[in-house]
């Protein structure tokens, strides 16, 4: 094999485990309740995967060859057990090796939704359901999802080993609880499906691997659960937000790359088919008597749509919107867009008085679009320098280099305003002492 084609295998390799990972974890931890141990043994068939298949080639069903070397993995470490009822887990995957032996050509069931439900039990702490969620259905490490919820990364690790230890000891049963369980334990379902959306949709071009794919990923969990709850306000919020956003995909690029804002995206980019269905998902969803968390953020993002095609924005009734948002979630994040509104409707200082004020080590100090948005309101007010430091701040945080880019060209058109600006005052106030 040239070097290429193994690049190449091994490319194929990393796509197929990223996007079978969290269908195997469900389907090795169903049998015995051990959600780490089916990570380690999964860990262990990729590892083999990417020595295998390189150099053999792609097998016909690549998920039942993974979950075969899983399930030899957890048989080899049940051989070692003394406990019965470990003893009898090991005789059942031995079974279930046999019989997926003799069906290795049919596809693999997906068991996704059941694991996701069973990491929402009540019996788990309510903090740590949805990055439990995150992490064996989609394969976050602790240092991502403590990123994504501000939580230091040891401290998430902990919560999260404490957390599948609970699984196992309280013997949790890995499936979709009955009907009237469900409602309960869904807004952790829909928490964990919105992070691994947003964090998708951090990565449009698919520069980085590891969540290539991740935001279709999240609507398609988005479309299952609302075919298991069809009549659940804040599912169908939820899928309606996703698609307003994955509606104007193709217009935050453009073909050299560089990332274009909401303001300056072309309307005819945008995908029509989406926006019309998640117009009609919300407005089924108002119709159910319950309006949430979901639902007011896609509400915000049909208002935003609306005014890009219709020429005028509603921004007092985003403001609004957000309003009711706050009252609901404790968001650092949507306080920073509730301030954004408000500048738009009452001014840039009392927008930049609305703005939360991070202390030393909180970590809204280290995410990218509170320093942006600080920016731009200094701007406005004429505090160049406070807001050159802060675009400064954003830049530094910015991890996707188009995004960079385009702050810093921000910045750097600032700079040019703050020059021009400086300049003309000197001029004003020259001329004033002369006369």
């Amino acid at each position: 094999m040239s070097g290429r084609d193994h690049d190449s295998a091994v490319d194929i390799t990393e796509a197929v485990t990223r996007r079978s990972y969290g269908k195997l974890v469900a389907i090795l931890a169903a049998r015995t309740g051990d959600v780490a141990g089916a990570e380690d043994a999964l860990s262990d068939a990729f590892t083999s995967a990417l020595v295998d298949w390189p150099r053999s080639g792609l097998p016909q069903n690549p998920e039942a060859w993974l979950l075969s070397a899983a399930r030899r993995k957890q048989i080899d470490t049940g051989r070692h057990s003394k406990v019965s009822t470990a003893a009898t887990d090991h005789l059942q995957l031995m079974a279930d090796e046999l019989q997926s032996m003799a069906n290795d050509r049919q596809p693999i069931s997906d068991e996704r939704l059941a694991l996701m439900f069973a990491c929402a039990h009540p019996a788990i702490e309510p903090g740590i359901r949805a990055p439990l969620i995150l992490q064996t259905i989609l394969g976050f490490n602790a240092q991502t999802i403590g990123s994504a919820f501000l939580v230091a990364p040891a401290t998430m690790g902990a919560r999260l080993s404490r957390a599948k230890n609970k699984i196992r000891a309280a013997g949790i049963p890995l499936r979709v609880p009955d009907r009237a369980d469900l409602p309960e334990r869904l807004a952790d379902v829909l928490g964990a499906i919105y992070g691994a959306y947003a964090y998708g949709w951090s990565d449009p071009a698919g520069i980085d691997g590891s969540v290539r794919n991740l935001a279709e990923e999240a609507i398609w969990l988005g479309r299952l659960i609302t075919k298991v709850l069809p009549r659940e306000p804040e599912a169908l919020g939820l899928l309606a937000l996703m698609l307003y956003s994955q509606s104007r995909l193709n217009a935050r690029r453009d073909r050299q790359g560089e990332f274009i804002p909401l303001a300056e995206q072309k309307v005819t980019e945008w995908n029509k088919t989406m926006i019309v269905e998640a117009e009609g998902l919300l407005l089924s969803a108002s119709t159910l008597g319950a309006f949430g968390r979901y639902q007011l953020e896609a509400a915000i993002q049909s208002a935003h749509i609306a005014g890009r095609r219709g020429g005028a924005t509603d921004w007092p009734a985003i403001e609004r919107f957000y309003d009711a948002l706050c009252a609901i979630t404790d968001s650092p994040v949507t306080s920073i867009n509730r301030a954004i509104a408000i500048a738009e409707t009452r001014g840039a200082s009392e927008g930049l008085a609305a703005m939360p004020v991070p202390l030393a080590g909180d970590r809204l100090n280290e995410y990218q679009p509170y320093w942006a948005a600080r920016a731009e309101l200094l701007i406005r007010l004429c505090d160049f320098d406070a807001a050159k430091e802060a675009y400064g701040r954003a830049i530094g945080l910015e991890a996707d280099p188009s995004v960079r880019r385009f702050l810093q060209t921000k910045k750097a058109n600032l700079e040019r305003r703050a020059d021009s600006h400086s300049r003309r005052s000197f001029s004003l106030r020259a001329f004033d002492r002369i006369e």
